[in-house]
């Protein structure tokens, strides 16, 4: 029987009354196991310390950084709806979406590897040293473009591997619960320990050799583990026969009421503020590892935290555990803010210590609901985009939202950068040797500040429209809908 028949059939033997409540799998083992290691590729790396590399190794100026990061950051968002208007108008045999995926990972991996290679292209350059710049800008301009590609292509791709949200949600439950076991987190653990080895003269090695060891290795590993994903997957929702044009790609964004409360949330997140935790306890504390050690105690919390998603889901609505995910998770930073601003305990490292393995300890029992229902809320707006339009828009849907998240990322760069600049952070300095009051500045900025400039996202997500009610309905009448769609194909060839 062949794959597409094989769908047909799991729709027609579907019962379409409460479709949304059955456990139904489309996804078998080998995929599965698949999608866990696309999950750990997307986590792969040691991007929790680029700061720390553009910073001390490869010495790029905090304000020349800052202009970098908006104008490329601008090119990624003008070209942005015209990559997403091209994949959502693609219909190949192989689908939708694995053409740009497969063609773009190689040679993006390949691209991204020039990156760890920048202190040796540029050795002992000052931070304004122009060649170094334009080299640098080219980059990131270049794998920008290409990674739009991927990135479109990719998100839209995760929301057709199966047809049905309590598969999706089992998915990614397995993900966010395994994956962690499974060494996503492995690569930022040695990176951080490698940087207090050599930090601390205990290691007889350069910083640029670590970042580029572990760089070339966690970009290579990724670049696998997602080719193997999209050479076993595939797509299982289908697409209509009629490709959609522009003017319905505005529509499908406009009208889809979910994902523009997910837009206007981000949009106010821009207004936080933030910098790195781990860049606090290298300047303030010494050392990188002792995040992560911190962090070991509560880890087990994070695991059982996944048991509660599935009885969650069921009791409370998608909008209750957002908006309650949120105010929690909020509630206990600020606390550590406060708690660190007691006689100056965040220059304190035993009583800082214990405060955030007591912050990270009740932060982890909403973990497994923060991970699952921030993933499948954007699953669930492109579905609502075809139940409302009869069309699925996903890269139009997507660059919407990302451009939203991407002017984010932008902001608060170039802030972070032109902020570290105002309170007198100083590159390369011997870590612990910052001032007082920079000092004070990394602890406020990555606990207290990013949560009370961000409190305004919170807003939209009161407004969430689905119901129980209606979004058991909206599945019930896409089941039927997508059997229609598939006995269309079938009679078309």
């Amino acid at each position: 029987m062949s794959k597409k028949r094989e769908d047909e059939v799991i729709l027609e033997n579907s019962d379409i009354s409460n479709f949304e409540f059955h456990d139904r799998r489309y996804v078998g083992n080998k995929e599965t196991f698949a999608y866990l290691l696309n999950d750990i590729s997307n986590v792969f790396n040691i991007n929790g310390y680029k700061d720390r590399f553009i910073w001390d190794v490869v010495k790029i100026d905090f304000k020349v950084n800052a202009v970098v990061n908006i104008f490329t950051g601008a090119w990624d968002i003008i070209n942005d709806p015209l990559i997403g208007t091209l994949v959502d108008r693609t219909r190949t045999r192989w689908g939708k979406f694995r053409p740009y995926m497969l063609f773009f990972q190689i040679p993006l991996t390949l691209i991204g590897t020039l990156y760890w290679f920048m202190p040796y292209i540029f050795p002992a350059s000052a931070g304004t040293y122009i060649p170094k710049l334009i080299f640098y800008f080219a980059f990131n301009v270049i794998t920008e473009t290409a990674g739009t590609f991927t990135s479109v292509a990719k998100t839209g791709y995760m929301t057709t591997i199966t047809p049905h949200p309590n598969d999706r949600a089992r998915l990614i439950t397995m993900a966010e619960l395994l994956t962690g076991y499974m060494g996503e987190d492995l690569p930022g653990i040695i990176m951080g320990l490698l940087i207090d080895l050599i930090n601390n003269n205990i290691l007889p090695m350069q910083l640029k050799t670590a970042f580029l060891g572990m760089g070339l290795f966690t970009n290579i590993a990724s670049c696998i583990f997602t080719f193997y994903f999209f050479t076993v997957s595939r797509e299982r929702v289908p697409q209509t026969l009629d490709i959609p044009n522009i003017k319905q790609g505005f529509r499908a964004v406009f009208t889809n009421y979910p994902i523009m409360l997910m837009i206007l949330a981000d949009f106010l997140g821009i207004f936080s503020i933030s910098t790195s935790t781990n860049n606090y306890f290298i300047d303030v504390h010494g050392s990188a590892t002792l995040l992560t050690i911190l962090n070991l105690p509560s880890s087990m919390i994070g695991s059982i935290s996944y048991a509660f998603v599935k009885p969650m889901r069921a009791r409370f609505s998608s909008k209750a555990l957002w908006v309650g995910e949120d105010l929690y998770t909020r509630f206990w930073w600020l606390l550590l803010f406060a708690f660190g601003n007691i006689n100056k305990n965040y220059t304190k490292t035993l009583p800082m210590c214990i405060a955030f393995g007591i912050q990270a300890f009740f932060d982890k029992w909403a973990f497994g609901t923060r991970k699952v229902i921030n993933a499948e809320l954007y699953n669930e707006s492109m579905d609502y985009c075809e139940w409302k339009n009869g069309y699925r828009m996903e890269a139009t849907i997507g660059v919407a939202k990302d451009m939203i998240l991407k002017v984010k990322n932008i902001a608060n760069s170039s802030i972070q950068n032109l902020m570290l600049s105002q309170i007198g952070y100083i590159q390369g300095k011997t870590i612990g040797t910052q001032a007082d009051s920079t000092k004070w500045w990394l602890f406020a900025m990555c606990t207290g500040i990013p949560q009370i400039t961000g409190i305004l996202s919170v807003i939209p997500k009161f407004l969430y429209p689905l119901s129980k009610e209606k979004r058991e309905r909206m599945y019930n009448e896409l089941l039927e809908r997508r059997h229609n769609t598939l006995s269309s194909m079938e009679n078309a060839k």
